[in-house]
Parts: C-alpha cells; sequence; structure tokens
C-alpha cells in the first residue's frame, strides 16, 4: 500500500472512530429509559404472575436485546423482525434440543447455538441475544425445562413483545430517533399496502 493510500485510510479511521464516539446525551438519556423501563416491565410482570418461577421471565438474552434495540436502533439486528422472530426461533430452536437429545451439556450446548444461528439466517431473523435465548433452552435447569414449549410463548415472545413495544414508544419521542428505521422492511412493506390501497 503506498504511503498517499495508507494516509488516507488513516484519516477514514480517525473520522469514523470519532463519529463512532462522539458523546450524545440525548441519546444516551432516551436509551437509558427505554431499556431501564422494557426490563422494568418484564419484572413487574413476574413479580405479579410469576412469584414460584424466581427469575424466569428475566432472561439474561433480553439484556442483550435491550443494548441494541435501545441503544443501537440503527442496525439491522435490531429491528422488530429481528428482535421477536430471532428470540422466537432460537427458543424453538433450544427447546427441541432439549427435548430431542439426551442431557450432555457439551452437546446439547453448542448444538442449540449453532442450530439457531442458522435458523435466524434461514429466516432473516439474525438477532445475537437469540443465541442465548437458544442457550438458556438447554442449560436453564428443571424450570425452564419442564416448561417445554411455553418457554417459547411466554417469557420469549411476550418478553420480546415488552421490549420492541416500549421501543416503539421511547424511540419515536424525538425527531433524530427511527424506530423501525426508516428503510426497514417493515416500514418498506407498510409503504407498498399504502400505495397499493390508495392507487
Amino acid at each position: 500500500m503506498s504511503p498517499q493510500k495508507l494516509k488516507r485510510q488513516l484519516r477514514v479511521y480517525r473520522v469514523v472512530f470519532y463519529k463512532e464516539t462522539l458523546v450524545d446525551p440525548k441519546e444516551h438519556f432516551w436509551s437509558f429509559v427505554g431499556a431501564f423501563i422494557g426490563i422494568s416491565i418484564i419484572a413487574f410482570v413476574q413479580s405479579l404472575s410469576l412469584p414460584d418461577l424466581e427469575s424466569i421471565f428475566l432472561v439474561g438474552s433480553f439484556g442483550a436485546s435491550s443494548v441494541l434495540i435501545y441503544g443501537a436502533i440503527q442496525s439491522p439486528l435490531a429491528q422488530p423482525r429481528n428482535l421477536i422472530g430471532g428470540h422466537v426461533v432460537s427458543a424453538l430452536v433450544g427447546v427441541t434440543v432439549a427435548q430431542i437429545m439426551p442431557d450432555i451439556i457439551w452437546l446439547t450446548a453448542p448444538m442449540a447455538v449453532a442450530l439457531s444461528i442458522v435458523a435466524m439466517q434461514v429466516t432473516r431473523t439474525l438477532h445475537p441475544p437469540g443465541g442465548a435465548t437458544a442457550l438458556i433452552a438447554v442449560t436453564g435447569g428443571t424450570k425452564i425445562a419442564s416448561m417445554g414449549y411455553w418457554y417459547v410463548l411466554s417469557p420469549i415472545l411476550s418478553g420480546a413483545m415488552i421490549l420492541f413495544l416500549v421501543a416503539l414508544v421511547f424511540n419515536n419521542i424525538t425527531k433524530n430517533r427511527h424506530y423501525p428505521v426508516k428503510n426497514s422492511r417493515l416500514r418498506q412493506s407498510r409503504r407498498r399496502q399504502l400505495r397499493k390501497r390508495f392507487q
């Protein structure tokens, strides 16, 4: 690489790094509020309806989802299809692996994660916390194992829906934040439906 190209590349890296590390207090405030409200609603619902199941509603992967849908809302991996679909697909895979395969952790854990990644890729719902959702289905202990496929509906689907609804509210309060992003598949399909209706 020539010295000119190297200098140009370094300048690009500096600009990108600078923009990525800019502090925007408003963005941080709304990220905090969204994540706090989303997780607190899930915890509150659990405290009312499932006191005997300990922290089963507070699935660890919801914390990772909160980082994406409240802190990195422009990411393709944070969009509604990915959030909800990724968790549900991964939960289905994890429960299926837990029920079909023998209870050998070094076999079920990697199988659940690896299959969930492929399933999310095939269904175009890739959401990194989904891998944790699948892993929890096989390593979550007797309470989660006893739930079977109910684990997919509650806590996974219901929790993902709570996070999504909170994201719709708090990520659209200011004019600088839009969720889902304006050019996401969800908005594009909605625009197509509206165009067809009024033509």
